[in-house]
């Protein structure tokens, strides 16, 4: 047996035991952690904590169980390490459009974005007792209300919810009782639900269609690249928000975008290009990349996170691949006119097999 070969020692047949689980268990430390970095460590350190542990497995839960054991516990030592990820909107309140920037925040803050293809997320519940969608429970909206669980009711509601263990096998898992387990169920339902949206984006997705979600990012794409704040702001619901991460300052509502685009994104300065859409924490996200005068290239700039509400838009998160630990606020936003520094590339844009840079 497998078990057997790699509790003797074998790491060929532990990797092929572990492999069938590598993408769930990624998007489990995902949505424990917030981040798709913090993620990659997370469960590297969980699989050497397993291969070490294997001999002592007798196998009284399934292997399934027994990882999922491990890697809990390895996001549960994160988080009590580190401060909560969030979005802008859930760091405070809108800003003003007639004033300047604030500074940037340290990236560790924020929730980050997630390519949930590449690591062959699947679609439809993990089991018949869970109750979110496995690419439901990586959407921004779901992801960036877990955060805001404690520890151990984040993890009580994504095993039992979205991967759907019994609520004995959560008990097991986290070392607590079937009362604890289903008293911190209770709560956290009451918390994400209050934080979510009426629909899921999967929800909302499958009723416009692909042609109908490919129509919307279309006609908002088409008025972008025409500097047409109008043509956007119009594609955007009346309380839609607009969020820039690590910035942390965001603008939501017709009346605010329409005084800060054109001083922001539209301002005319800025040469835009896209590539076509892909899919982030299972929603359409544009790749944008910006021309960078000194190097006669396009550098990617922003993921664009688009969250639908009906057939128009209601959330974009652009999460920025440039390092903006400037101490300049304004800095980024000069970026297309003055020459400051070819800033770091942060490497999330690979995740989606995205290019650093794209030719003019």
């Amino acid at each position: 047996m497998l078990v057997q070969a790699a509790a003797g020692g074998d790491e060929r047949a532990f990797q092929e035991l572990v492999d069938a689980y590598r993408g769930e268990l990624h998007a489990h430390c995902y949505r424990m952690l917030g981040s798709s970095y913090d993620a990659d460590d997370a469960l590297q350190d969980a699989l050497l904590r397993a291969w070490r542990a294997l001999g002592k497995f007798e196998g009284r839960s399934s292997l399934r169980s027994w990882l999922y054991r491990i890697a809990t516990n390895t996001c549960l030592d994160v988080i009590a390490k580190r401060p909560k990820r969030v979005l802008p909107i859930d760091y405070g309140p809108p800003a003003d459009p007639h004033e300047g920037p604030t500074l940037p925040l340290a990236e560790s803050v924020w929730v980050e974005p997630y390519a949930n293809e590449p690591l062959g997320l699947p679609e439809g519940l993990a089991a018949p007792d869970a109750r979110y969608e496995q690419r439901e429970a990586v959407e921004l909206a779901f992801v960036a209300a877990l955060q805001h669980l404690p520890a151990n009711q984040r993890a009580a509601l994504i095993l039992r919810e979205v991967l759907g263990f019994s609520a004995k096998e959560v008990a097991e898992i986290l070392d607590a009782s079937v009362a604890a387990v289903n008293s911190a169920l209770q709560r956290a339902r009451k918390t994400v639900e209050e934080r979510m949206p009426e629909r899921t984006q999967q929800q909302t997705m499958r009723a416009l269609g692909d042609d109908g979600v490919r129509a919307v990012v279309d006609r908002y794409l088409d008025a972008w690249d025409r500097n047409d704040v109008e043509g956007v702001v119009a594609m955007l619901t009346e309380d839609a928000s607009f969020s820039m991460p690590p910035a942390p300052y965001w603008y939501s509502g017709h009346a605010d975008l329409r005084e800060w685009l054109p001083k922001g994104p539209l301002t005319g300065g800025w040469r835009w290009k896209h590539l076509p859409v892909v899919m982030a924490n299972g929603q359409p996200a544009v790749p944008f990349y910006c021309w960078y005068e000194p190097e006669q290239t396009y550098l990617a700039f922003a993921l664009n996170v688009l969250t639908l509400r009906g057939d128009r838009i209601s959330d974009v998160v652009a999460f920025i691949a440039r390092d903006t630990s400037s101490q300049d606020p304004e800095a980024y936003v000069r970026w297309p006119e003055e020459p400051l520094v070819r800033r770091k590339f942060q490497d999330f844009f690979g995740r989606f097999g995205l290019p650093e840079t794209i030719e003019g």
